[in-house]
Order: C-alpha cells, then sequence, then structure tokens
C-alpha cells in the first residue's frame, strides 16, 4: 500500500496535498482504489461548488459498487479534475497523481490538524 508521508489522510480514505495558500488537492487513498476494484465513473462537483467537512461531494463507482466520498475539509471547489470523466481508471492506476479530484479552497487551515499522518491512516486500515 503506497502511503506519501506529505499528505493528510480522512479516516473515510480521502487524502489531502496541501498546495499554495489554503489551497489542497484532495483524491482517494491507494488503500480505497484497491478495495473498490476497477473504477467505471467518477461523479464529482461542479468548480464553485461549496463543501463541508465530513460530508458527501460526490462518488465513485466500480465494478462492485458505488461508494461516496467524503469531503476531508471545509471549502470551495477551484477545480475538477476534468480527464476523470473520459479515464476514471486514473484513479486506480495512479491514486496520488493522475487520479487526483478536486482542488479546494480551504474555509478554514486548522481542519487539516483533524485528519491523519500516513502513520495514523495506515493504523486505521490495518484494524
Amino acid at each position: 500500500m503506497n502511503l506519501p508521508k506529505e499528505l493528510r489522510y480522512s479516516e473515510e480514505h480521502e487524502w489531502v496535498q496541501r498546495l499554495e495558500g489554503n489551497k489542497v488537492r484532495i483524491g482517494i487513498t491507494d488503500f480505497a482504489q484497491s478495495e473498490l476494484g476497477d473504477i467505471v465513473f467518477v461523479e464529482l462537483p461542479e468548480a464553485g461548488a461549496e463543501l463541508k467537512a465530513g460530508e458527501p461531494f460526490g462518488s465513485v463507482e466500480s465494478v462492485k459498487t458505488v461508494s461516496e466520498l467524503y469531503a476531508p475539509v471545509s471549502g470551495k471547489v477551484l477545480e475538477v479534475n476534468a480527464a476523470l470523466e473520459g479515464s476514471p481508471e486514473n484513479v486506480n492506476d495512479s491514486p496520488y497523481e493522475d487520479g487526483w479530484m478536486i482542488v479546494v479552497e480551504m474555509a478554514d487551515s486548522s481542519e487539516l490538524e483533524n485528519l491523519l499522518d500516513a502513520e495514523g491512516y495506515e493504523k486505521v486500515v490495518s484494524e
């Protein structure tokens, strides 16, 4: 299981990468994509949508199931990975690079402190 140390993680299996200022990039973890199996569709919010931490912001559909995506932080969606529309398998092939989902301008950057580091997330998924 690939868990980059510089990322923060939610217990709902999303990762957060701090960009410049209050911007973060969000996707699902390598563990999540491997549990889901082959991803065939990704539903994401429009740019401009407001997210609230802990609430659903979209879903991923795999050959096995449909799973909701939960916002790890609150804020406004600035960018959506449009490439996932035609290539949802990017989430399986490259969950931390090409498979990113959205870029969000955080309303409150202190919410990052509520997320897990790689070691903490590894404990969650191994239980």
